[in-house]
Formats: structure tokens, C-alpha cells, sequence
């Protein structure tokens, strides 16, 4: 009689290693009580997702707040799905967001005592477990073809029962051994399907971390653990790779809740202690057609992935502010009080989190990496900008490359301040508000008509800008006495000095003083709107700004 101990073997006559084996392997790890180990384990199969790094953030926060492991691991299983070289882009793209493992897979190599990080490199220890399971009677192979698979599903469809291969559907789970043997040796192509013993009528009580605990329909799929291919399937490398690496938490997005079941099962099955898990709330848009709530789509919406957000130049430390404001609900209430610390001083809590999905805010973005820009000093923003620039904007770039000293003069324009000025949500928009002044890119603005108010005549204006040059002595002025002598200046050309005066009668004048300074501004910046001007003037100098008036007078 042929034997499952013999199947096994049969099966697997190469993998001489067994459970023990594995275990003094990789042995427990020795981490102070209540230190978590999670990990990230993502798919080369494309872009990082802002959902996926959301999840990354949570699983290196609690290992790092908990003096414990943060690991990164590439589950390569779909071979079918991969597209090379992503699994390199998914470890930059994370570093750009200080996301860096402590072991793990690192793009071009692997570090740590729990290696391979790739699953498809862990193929023999997959092999290993299965063949124990087959032993054990809790795996065997199934060689249902893809045409009888259909027709299993059209019949369970037509009887409105639950679809999947299961109980009276499992056709191959009571072949004997033996025939098992004799199928593999008529060349039959076949899988391996692990055999539940629960029961879908019952039910299970399972805790999550965030939710609590949930009472779940038992499993009673008979799974696919291992392709065709020789790889296994996500369910079972889980199991494999979270015992032997020591995870203790996993991480992972609400829609696994539906997988829970089987992944309990397998760790039961194996005797193994499972992980604590928490199914993070998935992040939703409200879809501008329909106008409901739906997830954050690849397809849909550029903010899905994470390159929208380094492509624009969104600091960093903004975008993770932002993500941890979904994470939990006292977050940002802690970033009011503490707008200049980092992350790592918020204690993350499994309480705080929200059940439902949060809907992504793109105003709350741009106005936490507002904060995040104006909070930095110009030497941190300058060398941030200039690293984002090398890769996305040839023109910022030359703006730093000409004059580093200059470039931070202009950057630190009410900077330096107990409320600085918020320019700025993202490096993207550096270049729009300070290009004026640069003479070359100035010269360039004049091409278009100037916002003069079209109520003061050009003479006025021309006037106006020859007494302003005339006048200018920034030697000895300070912010405070040049504005003064703006109002004098405008007194001498009929601009009123009181705006309540001025609306009584306004065409006694030419207009109110800040009309005086509206065109001095213009005529120096190209635009109705600037930093404060005094500084404006102190940067440009006195041979520039004369150079620049001289420059629209004969324009007018």
C-alpha cells in the first residue's frame, strides 16, 4: 500500500530538510517583550501605490516605537504579473520617504539573518513545509483542469451555492495516494491544495488590533499552496515567511479581512503562534462622475501613486504628516502643537484608528506641506529643493546652481520669523513665485502686457517710477522708513494717504497710497503679487531696480 509518507517523498524526494531544520534555521528572535516585528511585502507588479505606502508607514512606525523590527520582503510568487526592476523602484521610492528597512530586501542585494527576502528564492523551504503537510494528510495534489474548474463553478452558480472547491467539490482530495502517484506518472499536470477541516456553517472568533474581535465564517476552501509552476501561492508563503522571519504583526489593507479565515487555519494547522493583525481602513475619493465614495484608483486618480507625489515636490515630511492624519484621529491636533516635530515623536495607537475609509484630501495636503515648507529653515529647504530639483526641473536647479547664497536670500524672505510666510506647498511651485528675480526670466515676463491698474495714466506711472528710483536709498532706510517714503512719494504724485478720504472722493486723486506701491511692485516683479517688497528691493539692489524701471518706461 502506498503510503502519504511515501507520496511525500515521492513528491519531493529532493528536499531532504525537515520542520526542525527550519526552525534552528531560523530561530525565534530574541527582541525585549512587546517589540513588534512587521514587515512590507508588496508585489513587483508596478508602481508603489499611496495605499501601499500608507501601510509601509504603519508597520515601520510600530516597529520603531517599539524598539523592535521592520523588514522589507518581495513576494514574487505571480511570476506572470512581475515587471522587472519595480521591486528596485519600490525600496527608492519608499527611501525617499525615510522608509528603510532594517533587514530585508534592498533593491540590489539582501541583508539580514532571516534571508532570502525573495520568495521565489525560498522555493526548498516551501517544499519542506508542504511535503510535512502531505504527510500529515493536510495537502495533496489536485489535477482538475481548467475546463472541469468551469464547469465545478457553472454548477455552484446555477445551485446558488458558494463558489470554490470544497467539500462534495473537492473531487480530488479522496484519491488515494497511490492513484495521486499514478496521475503524476501519466504526466497529468497538477497543483497542490491544502485540506481544510472546517466547516462554512461555523464560525470563528478572531481579534483584530483594530477592530477588535470579529466573529468570521470557518474556512473551508481547499486552497491552492503550490502552482504548477513550483511556487506557492500568497496564502501559503505567508505562512511560511511570517513564522520563520519572526513576524509578529501584520499590517495590511481591510480587504484581506475575507482571507482571515484561511491564514488562522494554516497557522493552526502547523501548530504555529499566528501574527497579530490590523486591516487598516482603506483609503477612498469621491469619484467625480458619480460623485460616491470609491477607492483610490491606479487607473483614475494621479495621487494613487506615490511618484504623483515626489514628481510635484510635496516635502516628504508633509506627505507622511498627511497619512498619519488618516492613521489616527489625534494626530493632528498633536501636529498644532508641535508643527516642527518630526513623526517619531508621535506614539501611533491601534485606538486611534478610524474603522472606516478615509476619504484622500488634497487640501489638507497642500496645507500640512504648506506648514511643513514655511517651518524649515533656508538651508534645510534649499538643500531638500536642490535634490528634488536634479531629478524634476532643470530651471530650479539653475536657480540654486547660479547663487546658492542668493537662491536662500530669496527662499528666506519672512522665514526667519515666529510665523514665517507659507509660500510654498511643494517644490513644484518654487519656481513661479520667485523667477522674477532672476534678470534673464524678468526680461521674459515684460513679453506679456503689465497689470498696471488701467485707471492711472501711463505719464502718472512713468512718474511715479522715475521719483521711486530717484528717492531709493536703501542704505539708510529701514522696512519702516521706506514705507513712510513711499507715502510721501505718493502725496507728491496725488495718491491719497487716507483710505477713508480717498473712497469719499476718489477722483480728487490718482489714486490711495498702496495704488503707489501696487505699481512700483509691478513694475519690479511683473505681477500683482510678491513677497514684501522691501525685501524685494534689498535682494534686487539699486542698479538692478533702476535697470528694471528704466525697462517699462519704455515700454509705456
Amino acid at each position: 500500500m502506498f503510503t502519504k509518507e511515501e507520496l511525500a517523498e515521492f513528491l519531493f524526494p529532493e528536499i531532504h530538510e525537515t520542520l526542525e531544520d527550519l526552525e534552528k534555521r531560523y530561530p525565534r528572535r530574541q527582541l525585549k517583550e512587546g517589540a513588534y516585528v512587521t514587515r512590507f511585502a508588496p508585489s513587483p507588479t508596478g508602481f508603489l501605490h499611496t495605499g501601499s505606502l500608507f501601510t509601509a508607514l504603519i508597520a515601520y512606525r510600530f516597529a520603531k516605537q517599539s524598539d523592535g523590527v521592520y523588514f522589507f520582503r518581495l513576494e514574487d510568487t505571480d511570476q506572470k504579473r512581475e515587471i522587472a526592476g519595480t521591486g528596485l523602484d519600490l525600496v527608492k521610492q519608499l527611501k525617499n520617504f525615510g522608509i528603510v528597512s532594517d533587514e530585508g530586501y534592498f533593491g540590489d542585494h539582501e541583508e539580514g539573518n532571516y534571508a532570502p527576502y525573495v520568495q521565489s528564492k525560498r522555493a526548498d523551504i516551501y517544499k519542506v513545509v508542504i511535503k510535512e503537510l502531505i504527510k500529515r494528510g493536510r495537502a495533496y495534489p489536485c489535477f482538475c483542469t481548467k475546463e472541469e474548474m468551469e464547469e465545478m463553478r457553472a454548477k455552484q452558480e446555477a445551485k446558488k451555492e458558494i463558489p470554490g472547491y470544497y467539500g462534495e467539490y473537492a473531487k480530488c482530495r479522496n484519491l488515494t495516494p497511490e492513484q495521486a502517484k499514478q496521475y503524476i506518472e501519466e504526466g497529468k499536470p497538477y497543483v497542490i491544495r491544502f485540506r481544510s477541516e472546517g466547516n462554512h456553517l461555523n464560525h470563528i472568533r478572531v481579534h483584530d488590533e483594530i477592530r477588535g474581535d470579529m466573529d468570521l465564517t470557518e474556512n473551508d476552501q481547499d486552497i491552492v499552496i503550490y502552482k504548477s509552476d513550483g511556487l506557492p501561492t500568497y496564502h501559503f508563503a505567508h505562512l511560511v515567511d511570517d513564522h520563520f522571519m519572526g513576524t509578529n504583526l501584520v499590517t495590511r489593507g481591510e480587504e484581506w479581512i475575507s482571507s482571515l479565515a484561511i491564514h488562522i487555519e494554516l497557522f493552526k494547522t502547523m501548530g504555529w503562534q499566528a501574527p497579530k493583525y490590523a486591516h487598516l481602513p482603506v483609503i477612498m475619493v469621491t469619484d467625480k462622475e458619480s460623485g460616491n465614495r470609491r477607492k483610490l484608483s491606479k487607473r483614475k486618480d494621479p495621487e494613487a501613486a506615490v511618484s504623483f507625489f515626489l514628481e510635484q515636490g510635496y516635502p516628504k515630511d508633509g506627505v507622511l504628516k498627511y497619512l498619519m492624519t488618516i492613521a489616527n484621529s489625534n494626530f493632528e491636533a498633536w501636529l498644532l502643537e508641535n508643527p516642527k516635530s518630526d513623526i517619531s515623536s508621535f506614539k501611533l495607537s491601534f485606538e486611534k484608528f478610524s474603522l472606516d475609509g478615509a476619504l484622500f484630501d488634497m487640501p489638507k495636503l497642500d496645507n500640512i506641506s504648506k506648514e511643513v515648507l514655511g517651518n524649515m529653515d533656508k538651508k534645510t529647504f534649499t538643500d531638500q529643493a536642490y535634490e528634488w530639483a536634479k531629478e524634476y526641473s532643470e530651471e530650479l536647479t539653475s536657480f540654486i546652481e547660479r547663487d546658492r547664497a542668493h537662491f536662500e536670500e530669496i527662499i528666506n524672505i519672512e522665514r526667519d520669523q515666529e510665523k514665517p510666510r507659507k509660500d510654498y506647498n511643494k517644490f513644484s511651485d518654487v519656481c513661479d513665485k520667485i523667477r522674477f528675480f532672476f534678470p534673464d526670466k524678468y526680461d521674459a515676463l515684460l513679453s506679456s502686457p503689465l497689470p498696471f491698474n488701467e485707471f492711472i495714466s501711463h505719464d502718472v506711472i512713468k512718474e511715479v517710477l522715475q521719483d521711486f528710483v530717484a528717492s531709493l536709498d536703501l542704505e539708510h532706510q529701514d522696512e519702516t522708513s521706506w514705507f513712510e517714503s513711499m507715502k510721501v512719494l505718493g502725496l507728491r504724485h496725488n495718491f491719497c494717504d487716507d483710505r477713508k478720504v480717498y473712497k469719499k472722493d476718489p477722483t480728487s486723486y490718482n489714486g490711495w497710497y498702496a495704488d503707489c506701491i501696487s505699481i512700483v511692485r509691478i513694475a519690479l516683479c511683473a505681477s500683482t503679487q510678491s513677497p514684501k517688497m522691501f525685501d524685494v528691493l534689498r535682494i534686487l539692489g539699486k542698479e538692478e531696480i533702476q535697470r528694471r524701471v528704466e525697462k517699462v518706461i519704455s515700454l509705456l
